[in-house]
């Protein structure tokens, strides 16, 4: 193996123990989602989530994305999973948000009002390492000032955010590859969709 990937490896390995650290502390971080760059902390943990809407200014009645790792995890938190939920997810193109009603386990200021939460699956190797290593869900919101445009990669995160952020990852600083918001829709209890973006 060259030194480069060495390297890299490392990086890679560091900062998902030192997220993990920081998660498991109740603190924040600043790290590539499958999307763009984005805020987490422990989607459980109120206090955390708190901290969350304090770095961004934003209010605390907006709710807020959480990231899991597969079908399995996402059957834990909610109360009335569909039956065919496996099937549903893997029909889903592209990095999809969807919207659940029934939730439980996940921080009530990390809900909508209505008690509703988008959850998504990330397709992106960093994000499920973190969450499988982490064991429990994470709280994803782009790494902006509430009312500011969303940046797009690291270097377009403003220093605030980057200042008041508990740990900032390494990994994928330098990646300018454009990336999309995810695509977000509702799973209604009947089991129909209702497209959002």
């Amino acid at each position: 193996m060259n030194t480069d990937l060495c390297i890299l490896l490392e990086s890679y390995q560091q900062d998902i123990i030192n997220c993990t650290r920081s998660l498991e502390k109740g603190e924040s971080i600043l790290y590539p989602t499958d999307t763009i760059w984005g805020l987490g902390c422990d989607a459980t943990n109120e206090l955390a989530v708190d901290k969350i809407s304090l770095i961004k200014n934003r209010p605390k009645h907006k709710s807020y994305i959480v990231l899991m790792s597969d079908a399995q995890m996402l059957r834990n938190y909610l109360i009335n999973p569909i039956q065919d939920l496996e099937l549903f997810l893997e029909q889903q193109k592209g990095a999809t948000t969807i919207i659940y009603n029934q939730i439980k386990g996940i921080a009530a200021n990390a809900l909508a009002e209505d008690g509703s939460v988008g959850i998504r699956i990330p397709k992106d190797d960093f994000c499920l390492s973190l969450i499988r290593h982490f064991k429990k869900p994470i709280l994803s919101t782009s790494a902006n000032l509430s009312g500011e445009s969303n940046p797009s990669f690291y270097n377009e995160i403003a220093k605030t955010i980057v200042e008041r952020s508990h740990y900032v990852c390494n990994w994928r600083q330098d990646d300018e590859t454009p990336k999309q918001p995810s695509n977000i829709i509702k799973l209604n209890d009947d089991g129909t969709t209702l497209k959002i973006r």
